[in-house]
């Protein structure tokens, strides 16, 4: 999996849509195991849905 794929589906999991056609669960979980920068990514990601979510903005 190349890591815009990876963030692309890290997108749609934190939205809490469907992820995109070919990729699952498991597969984006063993990308994100694999790989640092993903790993980051999403955190940074959780953290600014969580900060405007606190300050009154919607999460979606």
């Amino acid at each position: 999996m190349h890591c815009s794929d990876s963030r692309t589906a890290l997108s749609a999991r934190v939205d809490g849509e469907a992820l995109p056609p070919g990729v699952t669960g498991p597969v984006l979980d063993a990308h994100l195991h694999g790989c640092d920068d993903c790993r980051l990514w999403e955190r940074r990601v959780l953290a600014l849905r969580e900060w405007t979510t606190r300050i009154g903005g919607t999460a979606h």
